[in-house]
């Protein structure tokens, strides 16, 4: 009887750790989704940081009525790039010894943060665009000259 009630004990203490342990996988299945959705937000800001460069270049060379204008937009360009630069900088994937909850609200921050870093850079690639008078097609092209 008593090998019996420790083996159930024991089938109990089993269940319960591997519960557990399921509990953590997801935990951290959760966290690597939520860090990938991150990163591939970064990754895809990125992709359009020779955009900002390029579009610098052009307003810098274009003859433009509004001198003024153009150097706002240039200036607005040099902040999304720091703006990409900085975020880069602090962004600090969270230890494995951190509180899934903590990791999770990071992540969530992060996300925050590089979401602004987009907008921000959308911003200011559509008003260089406008002021240069082009469209999305030509400064890509442009890039390649």
């Amino acid at each position: 009887m008593k090998f019996l009630q420790s083996t159930s004990f024991g089938s109990l203490l089993g269940a319960l750790l591997l519960s557990s342990c399921l509990s953590l996988q997801s935990e951290e299945q959760q966290a690597e989704a939520a860090e990938k959705a991150v990163m591939a937000k970064h990754d895809e800001f990125m992709a359009q940081m020779d955009q900002l460069y390029t579009l610098r270049q052009q307003l810098q060379r274009a003859t433009l009525p509004d001198t003024t204008e153009a150097g706002r937009r240039r200036r607005a360009l040099l902040r999304a790039d720091a703006a990409m630069m900085g975020w880069m900088h602090q962004y600090r994937r969270p230890a494995d010894t951190v509180a899934h909850e903590q990791v999770m609200a990071y992540f969530a921050a992060q996300e925050h943060k590089i979401d602004s870093v987009g907008r921000l850079m959308r911003n200011s690639i559509d008003s260089a665009r406008l002021v240069l008078g082009t469209k999305a097609g030509n400064s890509s092209n442009s890039s390649t000259k």
